[in-house]
């Protein structure tokens, strides 16, 4: 009686089953490799940055290169810490200007007593000096009294050292006022801001582009206008020497609108 013989085995030989398996654990090596060696560059860089405020990693290498646009965002930081810097400093020195010129008014308005008719004060505008009409004007004209020159030399003098921009306002009472020079109230006072511009430029070595006049009329009283005395406040011109930093905070909201 003829034996059998082993039927052929079916499907890939067995050796093929290993290799695979040989391949698939490879594979899976590599990746666990390259996983591992993949570093998230954001994360890196932030640690990176809080060890170097620590002054630790100073002045040892770095392990895995910064990307250049991370450096060049770091010098644009820096850069701009440094400008901001040198805005505070430079704010600063104009602050200790302008204080300077309101004490030297102070002192000028304590020695000649006048602080009856003149008042000098600091706000977010800057130097603000009131000036009182019966020390600057005959009633209803717009021509400077000798009076008020040594005053107006003493701020012309002022604003020799420093380029901040001036501006000078004129106010009236509420009484009308009908000439053929002055039809209202907003000629006169118009009139009377100019004459003070006019009379600083002229005196001194003042650059006309640098002043501002604006006249008011009766719009902006002070104190109501039923005495004799709330008239008299209201009867007024004043200079203001703007605050450079106040100039550029309206020229951004004027920017805004």
């Amino acid at each position: 009686m003829k034996r059998r013989g082993k039927d052929p085995e079916k499907g890939s030989p067995r050796w093929m089953t290993t290799f695979s398996d040989i391949i698939l654990l490879v594979l899976v090596f590599f990746v666990m490799l390259f996983s591992m060696s993949v570093i998230d560059a954001k994360k890196f860089e932030a640690i990176a940055e809080s060890f170097s405020e620590r002054q630790i990693l100073e002045k040892l290498p770095s392990m895995v290169e910064i990307e250049p646009g991370s450096q060049t965002s770091n010098e644009d930081s820096e850069a701009s810490e440094m400008e901001e810097d040198e805005q505070e400093q430079e704010q600063s020195a104009e602050d200790a200007e302008l204080d300077r010129l309101l004490q030297e008014v102070e002192e000028y308005l304590d020695e000649n007593e006048l602080n009856d008719q003149i008042s000098a004060t600091r706000d977010d505008r800057g130097v603000v000096l009131v000036l009182q009409e019966q020390l600057l004007f005959e009633t209803a004209e717009a021509q400077i009294l000798s009076d008020a020159e040594p005053f107006l030399n003493k701020v012309g003098s002022l604003l020799q050292t420093l380029p901040n921009i001036v501006k000078v306002e004129g106010h009236t009472d509420n009484r009308p006022i009908t000439t053929f020079r002055y039809p209202s109230n907003w000629e006169l006072s118009t009139a009377r801001a100019s004459s003070v511009i006019r009379y600083l430029t002229d005196n001194h070595s003042l650059v006309p582009n640098r002043f501002l006049a604006t006249g008011y009329g009766e719009t902006r009283p002070v104190a109501p206008n039923d005495t004799e005395e709330n008239l008299r406040e209201n009867r007024r011109v004043v200079i203001v020497i703007s605050d450079p930093e106040y100039e550029e905070e309206l020229k951004e909201s004027a920017g805004e609108l």
